[in-house]
């Protein structure tokens, strides 16, 4: 079974689903997980986690992403893009200026309303399903955070921009409210999602890609380990007497651990995967830990954690009113 991450290029046409199932007939196993839709028509970065890298789905699907997307102005849909039905066309559109400034309004917190086709959850039923049906309810205004806004180009009534923003915003929705903040309306269409957290677009893969690479023998090099993903903690390992109470996931306490070997990180890890994991600074155990306290990491600090062979298990917190290390997640 092959266990870690592999960065993929969704294609127009398939869903993130699709793009599960197509992995798990190329790669023969069935424990895979995506970490977050993409529309069918959108392209771009889509992490995929395998094996015991599914564990980390919900951690990836929290990161910040940035997408490029294309801002259709003069048109509404029901979907908030152009596969949906119109809605209303408005023939004047506003002034360049009027829309630079409308653009760039957004950066920042605002509160966004969920759109009817979406995954999201309302009775047990996603809404997309409930739209389908002709159904429509009232959604929660939820609060997203617009990092940044570039407008790339400009022909009007299309608008091409660079969005950089936090987990949960949908570029389609921001695209209506912008065209509504304008007063003539406007819908997505269309949307290239360039990166999830540490993982862009010239690293991604196509599914037919990942096929040949699989079929040569040649495909580990393009998976990024679990471990890679956590390389700006410090690295710890257990004592052999511990690695029991490591195995069943117990507390840690400082005696039973030491500090990693220097090249414990550099011999896990390849340099390739640390560079995909995403720029993140290594700090070693040397740096983070005292040896008069046998290894103890300042509160709250968060470790990787290792047995006494080195085989990645999962990462601890330490607590410091308990004096121990907790288990925060497991990659056995």
């Amino acid at each position: 079974m092959i266990n870690g991450i592999v960065n993929v290029y969704k294609e127009k046409g398939f869903t993130s689903h699709d793009v599960v199932a197509k992995l798990r007939g190329i790669l023969h196993q069935k424990k895979i997980g995506h970490t977050g839709t993409l529309d069918p028509e959108a392209e771009g970065v889509l992490p995929v986690c395998l094996g015991n890298a599914t564990r980390l789905c919900d951690m990836l699907t929290d990161k910040d992403k940035t997408y490029r997307a294309v801002l259709l102005l003069g048109q509404t849909t029901d979907t908030q893009d152009t596969t949906g039905t119109v809605l209303s066309t408005c023939a004047e559109i506003p002034s360049e200026e009027a829309v630079r400034s409308a653009v760039t309004g957004f950066i920042g917190p605002y509160e966004q309303v969920p759109p009817m086709y979406s995954a999201l959850k309302v009775g047990g039923k996603k809404l997309y399903e409930l739209a389908r049906e002709g159904k429509t309810v009232e959604r929660q205004a939820r609060t997203v955070q617009i990092y940044g806004i570039t407008i790339e180009d400009i022909q009007l009534p299309r608008v091409t921009m660079t969005v950089s923003c936090s987990k949960g915003t949908y570029i389609r929705t921001l695209c209506h409210d912008i065209g509504e903040r304008l007063g003539c309306g406007g819908c997505m269409e269309a949307l290239l999602r360039t990166r999830v957290g540490a993982f862009v677009l010239a690293d991604s893969l196509r599914l037919s890609e990942i096929e040949k690479l699989q079929s040569d023998g040649n495909l580990e090099n393009s998976i990024v380990p679990v471990e890679a993903m956590f390389a700006q903690y410090p690295a710890l390992r257990t004592k052999a007497a511990a690695d029991r109470l490591l195995y069943n996931g117990n507390p840690l306490e400082a005696q039973n651990l030491q500090k990693a070997p220097e090249e414990n990180a550099s011999d896990a890890l390849s340099k390739a995967a640390l560079t995909k994991a995403a720029g993140a600074v290594r700090r070693t155990a040397e740096e983070k830990c005292t040896p008069e306290s046998g290894g103890t990491l300042p509160p709250e600090e968060w470790v990787r954690i290792s047995d006494s062979a080195g085989r990645f298990c999962g990462i601890y917190r330490y607590v410091p009113e308990k004096r121990r290390y907790q288990p925060v997640k497991m990659f056995l």
